[in-house]
């Protein structure tokens, strides 16, 4: 049996997709009975469980030949970030009690900076499960190349892509959910003993200026990206309902400045950036 947690998720849902389809036993660990539902009828077995419940999780994880874990994405957190740290606990008291064959922990590129950033919830995960006396691999991913989904309504309209990412012609590691579903599910069905980090990005790497002309290809429209000034982000990210935006604003520092990277040589997905981009466009129909 494979636990998925995040699997009503843009990584999870594909992962638990490419289990079944595969043959394999699927574990649904889900908070929406709703949801759970859908997963049963693709034959799943299904866990109703909250990820801040160590007692209900251990039950939905008891059994499992492995565990995928996908730590709830927190874009806002309270300083010191709280929320996290109060998932993380529950999950690894889970992980401890239930005893999964193994264990792959979606992580992020700079999981290991330790300066001061929206990414350190990660990295608070990863010693915590390092403590685990349990096989743990962590799939450490680029940047999504999903997160254009929020520029498609304005390179339709507007034939333009703000960006955070500057300059605009510097290349970072991204990679397609598509990718990293795949190397998860690959992942999960390997036998290892102790602790690993596995670090993924896509087949080129990508800049602001890639994406915005992949868009024009797709569009069939010129689309340019142009740069918000570092000055106006508090401002823009306080408006639009932000509390702390200062951990967000840090991470993207990071990526801007080049601390936030690999620590070794990544392995490459094979998902381009326009299969991706279209893919977005047809979640998004004009």
């Amino acid at each position: 049996m494979y636990a998925i947690t995040g699997i009503t998720g843009q990584v999870g849902s594909v992962l638990g997709k490419q289990l079944l389809a595969a043959g394999l036993p699927v574990r649904a660990v889900v908070r929406d009975a709703a949801k759970g539902a859908a997963w049963a009828a693709c034959g799943a077995d299904v866990a109703l469980a909250d990820l801040n419940d160590a007692d209900v999780l251990t039950r939905a994880f008891t059994g499992a030949e492995a565990v995928f874990v996908l730590l709830p994405p927190t874009f806002d957190p309270a300083e010191g970030f709280p929320e996290a740290r109060r998932t993380i606990a529950s999950l690894r008291e889970a992980l401890a009690a239930a005893r999964p064959g193994r264990v792959v922990a979606l992580s992020t590129i700079g999981a290991q900076a330790v300066q001061p950033n929206l990414l350190n919830q990660l990295g608070i995960m990863e010693r915590e499960f390092r403590t685990l006396d349990l096989p743990v691999t962590f799939l450490r991913a680029g940047w999504f190349i999903e997160n254009s989904l929020w520029d498609v309504a304005s390179a339709r309209t507007a034939g333009t892509i703000a960006s955070y990412l500057q300059p605009l012609d510097r290349s970072i590691p991204m990679v397609a959910c598509a990718d990293i579903s795949a190397l998860a599910a690959e992942l999960l069905q390997q036998i290892w003993t102790g602790h690993h980090i596995v670090e993924l990005e896509g087949p080129a790497r990508i800049s602001p200026n890639d994406i915005a002309a992949s868009f024009s290809r797709l569009l069939e429209k010129e689309v340019t990206a142009h740069a918000v000034p570092r000055g106006e982000w508090a401002g823009i990210f306080t408006s639009q309902g932000m509390r702390n935006p200062v951990p967000r604003m840090q991470m993207l520092d990071g990526f801007n400045e080049g601390w936030i990277g690999f620590e070794s040589q990544p392995r490459k997905g094979t998902t381009t950036l326009d299969t991706t981009i279209a893919g977005l466009l047809a979640r998004m129909p004009a």
